[in-house]
């Protein structure tokens, strides 16, 4: 199906709009989306970081500070 969206007559506003009513309707549907092949990859590496004690995980407040820490 060839769907024609008249994207240069649309506002920021109808965009966005848009984009989330699009997204919205995929999220309801996660087992239809293809996950690309190196994100397993990039999975397995990270794993193996955690289990070699090279990587560890944040939680939310700490991640969102060491996010803002970066930013300074």
């Amino acid at each position: 199906m060839r769907l024609t969206i008249p994207l240069k007559q649309m506002s920021v506003e109808d965009k966005l709009q848009a984009i989330e009513e699009i997204w919205t309707d995929l999220a309801g549907m996660p087992e239809d989306i293809p996950s690309p092949s190196w994100h397993a990859d990039v999975l397995r590496a990270r794993e193996q970081r955690i289990s070699e004690g090279k990587s560890h995980f944040l939680d939310i407040a700490d991640a969102k500070n060491a996010v803002r820490d970066r930013l300074k």
